[in-house]
């Protein structure tokens, strides 16, 4: 089985066993990964807010018109 690669910065990352870092090839990528998770460069969609776009207002009123 071929080794995967670092999501980081590619490299081939070693089995669990031999590596603590799974499945990131270092301690430093790991390391990079949360900082990126931290910092807000990582974002995990959010779905509901996706679906309220598609909704019509309730109410029967434009409150975003003035008249």
């Amino acid at each position: 089985m071929p080794l995967q690669p670092c999501p980081i910065c590619q490299k081939p990352v070693a089995p669990r066993p031999e590596n603590t870092s799974q499945p990131f090839c270092s301690r430093r990528c790991r390391a990079v990964d949360l900082g990126r998770w931290l910092g807000e460069e990582y974002r995990v969609p959010d779905r509901q807010a996706d679906e309220r776009e598609d909704e019509m207002p309730s109410g029967g009123t434009d409150r975003g018109h003035d008249a």
